[in-house]
């Protein structure tokens, strides 16, 4: 999986299910012993038809999907409960109320920490969307959309809020962020804001699902000096680990495991170097006391 940050040509981004369903497809196929060309003459489509709707690439459609599983040989009953998903995987996210200020790679974001069971990130400049303020949201918006109008931010920082939702769900993900001293250095918005900001932080420490540690400038290099990057991974057995990296000129979706075991390994590696979970609420009282 791989998706450029700067594509405008990329189609809608597929919501978990529907790439849950993709893969159970594909592993269908390939249990019944059916290859490609065989499942396309069965609903008359190209076999890239049907490449690409394990690949979850294009939507799931009912009729196609009726014939393909009889020729896979599942049962009636199955088959229905399988259509069942399908219709609902279908259905766009609640982001997609947000399509006017939600480009479609980072829709493919949005709707892989809607699903996460736990999401593990590192980030060396900004407090992750999930746990900023308001206020912070905005001021940082603002750098990064100079010229959009107050009514713009605002839209951008409510999307940013309704993300936060998922974290007072009883299935809300477990979150551990490691984040540089510089996130808590770095002025944002003014000494209230950050006042404020440091404040949220401390408050989430309240989770249970929520984890913090802060990398001094005292700890040294680090192997994740590179950039920030977020690890998912899904109670779904047939969704694979995904690592989402973000740049200047892009932002890319990594599941191939090489990959994402490198990035997984650099995350234990930094939770080590990193101030204990423990040290947190004190850091955070310090830093707090310096605005």
């Amino acid at each position: 999986m791989s998706e450029s940050r700067s594509s405008s040509s990329a189609p809608a981004a597929p919501t978990v299910l529907r790439m849950v369903l993709g893969r159970r497809l594909r592993q269908l196929r390939e249990r019944a012993g059916v290859s490609f060309e065989e499942a396309a003459r069965a609903v008359e489509v190209t076999a890239l038809t049907v490449r690409r709707m394990e690949k979850a690439e294009v939507g799931l459609r009912i009729p196609y999907l009726r014939e393909l599983l009889r020729a896979y040989g599942v049962p009636a009953a199955e088959i229905e409960d399988f259509l069942a998903l399908a219709r609902e995987a279908n259905r766009p996210g609640w982001w997609h109320t947000y399509r006017d200020v939600l480009p479609d790679w980072f829709s493919a974001y949005v709707s892989l920490e809607s699903e996460a069971a736990v999401i593990r990130l590192y980030e060396p400049q900004y407090v992750p969307g999930l746990l900023q303020t308001p206020d912070y949201a905005a001021a940082l918006l603002r750098v990064g959309f100079p010229n959009a109008s107050e009514e713009d931010i605002a839209r951008r920082v409510s999307l940013r809020l309704r993300r936060q939702e998922l974290l007072v769900k009883p299935e809300a993900p477990a979150v551990w962020a490691i984040l540089e001293e510089t996130v808590l250095r770095r002025p944002v918005g003014g000494r209230e804001v950050m006042r404020a900001q440091i404040d949220r932080l401390t408050e989430a420490l309240d989770s249970p699902k929520i984890r913090v540690q802060i990398m001094r400038f005292a700890a040294g290099p680090h192997p994740g000096a590179y950039g920030p990057f977020h690890f998912f991974r899904f109670d779904f057995s047939e969704l694979p680990d995904i690592v989402y990296t973000e740049s200047l000129a892009g932002a890319q979706y990594l599941d191939q495991p090489a990959d994402v075991v490198t990035y997984r390994e650099v995350l234990d590696r930094m939770s080590v170097q990193a101030e204990p979970v423990a040290r947190t609420r004190a850091i955070l009282a310090a830093l707090r006391e310096e605005l």
